[in-house]
This record gives C-alpha cells, sequence and structure tokens, in this order.
C-alpha cells in the first residue's frame, strides 16, 4: 500500500495521561529495562513481548519521517522489523530502466542494523507504483519477462543477507479471486508469478519469500483464489515460503474466519504474517471506537499468536499522523497505535497484551 503522509482527526490524549493510563515512557522517549529489573517487566515494548513468544513485531518506516527524534526513537524502540513504506517499491529504486536509486532503500537497511531490527522488503513486482517507463512502455513478451527478472535479482542480490522476508509478487487477484490483469499478467500469463520467485530465490537463497495481498484475511473468493495460487505454485516446486496477509481492516470487522482461514495457509507448510495491520474508524474519534479497535488489535494479535506459523505481524505505520488511510478513506482514519502526537492509544496497551498472550 502506499503511505500518505496526512493527518487524520482522531481524539487526542494529554502525555501525563497516556503515561499514566498505559505505563509507558513519555513520548520520544525509549522506555530503560535493565535486565531483568523491575521497569522491564512492568513496562515492556511490544518488541520484547513478541521476542518472548519467538515473533516478531513489525511496523512500515516513512523514509521522510527517519529524521524526527520522537518518531525515530518508537520505531526504534518498539519495533524488531521494519518495512519501507515506499522505498523499495519499483518506481522508487529504478525510475528509468537500468538506473537505480537505493538512497531510501538503504537507510532503511541501515536504520534496521544499528538497532537490531529485520528488514521485510516491500515490494518487487506490482502492478502498482510502476515507473513511467515501465507502465508505459511497450515491450514483447520475453523483453517484459527479462526486465522483470532483472529487476527481482538486481534488487535481492544488493540486500542478500540483509533482508530477511521479500514480498515477492504483490495484489496480484482482483475481489472475486480471478487474477488480477496487470501488465505482467496480460503479457506473460499466470507464468510471471513462479518466474518472479524462481528469481528471487536464484539471488538470495537465505531470504523467505511471499506472496501478500490484501482483503484475503477471513475465507472468500478472494482467499480462495490466493490458496488454490499457492497451492499450484508448491506443487509446481516454486520457491514461495509464506503469505502475508495485509489486514487493513475497519473497527468491528475483524473476520470471524480469520484463525480459521490463516491456519489452512499455515497448513500447507507455509509461513503466515500480518503484513500491513491497521484497523480504522469513522472520524473524529471517541472512548467507545477507541476501545473498540483495541479489542479488535488484540484479536488480531491473539489470532497469529494461536498459530504456531504465524511469524509475526506489521503494523502499518505507527503513528496517525503519518497514516494513508485518510487520503484513500475520507472520513476515516485514526488507524494506528498512537496518535497524532506519537502518544500511544488504548490499542497499543491492547495490541502488547494480545502479543504477550495474556
Amino acid at each position: 500500500m502506499k503511505l500518505l503522509s496526512l493527518r487524520s482527526g482522531v481524539l487526542v490524549a494529554s502525555a501525563a495521561v497516556a503515561t499514566l493510563a498505559f505505563g509507558l515512557a513519555a513520548p520520544g522517549q525509549a522506555a530503560e529495562h535493565p535486565a531483568g529489573g523491575a521497569a522491564a517487566k512492568a513496562n515492556p515494548t511490544l518488541r520484547e513481548v513478541a521476542d518472548r513468544t519467538g515473533r516478531f513485531v513489525g511496523t512500515a518506516i516513512n523514509d521522510g519521517r527517519l529524521g524526527d527524534t520522537t518518531y525515530a526513537n518508537i520505531a526504534k524502540s518498539e519495533f524488531s522489523s521494519v518495512t519501507a513504506e515506499n522505498g523499495m517499491k519499483w518506481g522508487s529504486v529504478e525510475p528509468n530502466r537500468g538506473q537505480f536509486n537505493w538512497a531510501a532503500a538503504d537507510r532503511l537497511v541501515s536504520f534496521a542494523q544499528s538497532n537490531n531490527q529485520k528488514v521485510y522488503g516491500h515490494t518487487l513486482v506490482w502492478h502498482s507504483q510502476m515507473p513511467n517507463w515501465l507502465a508505459n512502455g511497450s515491450f514483447s513478451n520475453s523483453e517484459l519477462r527479462t526486465i522483470m527478472t532483472n529487476h527481482v535479482t538486481t534488487q535481492v542480490s544488493r540486500y542478500k543477507g540483509k533482508v530477511q522476508r521479500w514480498d515477492v509478487v504483490n495484489e496480484a487477484f482482483n475481489e472475486d479471486g480471478t487474477l488480477r490483469q496487470s501488465k505482467f499478467q496480460q503479457q506473460l500469463g499466470e507464468s510471471y508469478i513462479a518466474d518472479a520467485f524462481r528469481a528471487a530465490r536464484a539471488a538470495d537463497p537465505g531470504a523467505r519469500l511471499f506472496i501478500n495481498d490484501y482483503n484475503t484475511e477471513g475465507t472468500g473468493a478472494k482467499s480462495n483464489g490466493l490458496y488454490n495460487l499457492v497451492q499450484r505454485l508448491k506443487s509446481q516446486g516454486v520457491p514461495i515460503d509464506g503469505v502475508g496477509f495485509q489486514s487493513h481492516l475497519i473497527v468491528n470487522q475483524v473476520p470471524s474466519t480469520m484463525k480459521a482461514n490463516l491456519q489452512r495457509f499455515a497448513d500447507l507448510g507455509l509461513e503466515i504474517v500480518v503484513s500491513e495491520l491497521d484497523i480504522r474508524m469513522a472520524t473524529p474519534a471517541d472512548s467507545t471506537k477507541l476501545q473498540q479497535q483495541a479489542a479488535n488489535y488484540k484479536t488480531v494479535a491473539q489470532t497469529c499468536l494461536a498459530i504456531s506459523r504465524c511469524a509475526g505481524i506489521t503494523v502499518w505505520g505507527f503513528g496517525d499522523r503519518d497514516s494513508w488511510v485518510p487520503g484513500t478513506f475520507p472520513g476515516q482514519g485514526a488507524a494506528n497505535l498512537y496518535d497524532d502526537n506519537y502518544l500511544p492509544k488504548p490499542a497499543y496497551t491492547a495490541f502488547r497484551d494480545g502479543l504477550a498472550g495474556s
């Protein structure tokens, strides 16, 4: 998804209230957790509670916000994995054919290495945010296939050993479960998916390779289409390791079939991740909506914990001020764990409790 830096109308608490209510460090300050100390037990971070269950907790990172001390402190103290919102997408890294701009992607990797975090690469092949030369160019089928595999090879090779997971193919499906008629699908057919995965595996045999999509959290036509595709890929020997479920949800609309649906993918021997979690509401927010949102965040965390092959959860940004939601869904927002001022909302504590298994 594309994350836009827009502000949403959200109920804002004071720093003092947030600190008292949630037992957290002051905004922009990472809480100190001496090994075995009382503070670590009373005030664990998201990454600490997730680590205890062997799972990662990640966030999408807005490259333009890393210079903000408050933003950077939360990102490094609370999360054990980071994903580039836009810095690793095709339009960002290869704006001109064969000419690469790695600045934003390199910054993300450097940030992660400095803070002992994993990197989740997003995304290699997608119908959206392609550079103009690719989106509007005319190529033979063989040339397009070569362009795609060369791009995958170049990007994955650059970050070999530095990116632990890649969204190799993103949003390949229509809502009815048929394959989206992207440029790649129209010219190359379904085989483009297998080719992208094979190129990624060859470039970095150690990275875990995912297909990622939205509106696939519960059972239905779209998740059935994805499930059937994954089965086909595995039967063909395609090196696919996992499935990402974006989970851009709405308050009180977490699918009742989410656990059963994710479990059936896990039963194929795949790693499962919730890859882009946020839970939006009609704005302005109020205490009732915020409590409902908190319960929903906890449910998603508990769902992951209940599935042994669920490796972790990435939230799609952590502050409401940076959310893509208001720009895409007018009148909706307040979708994240922190408010416009980077103060933790009830969702933060509930999510942390869910990650802890409580």
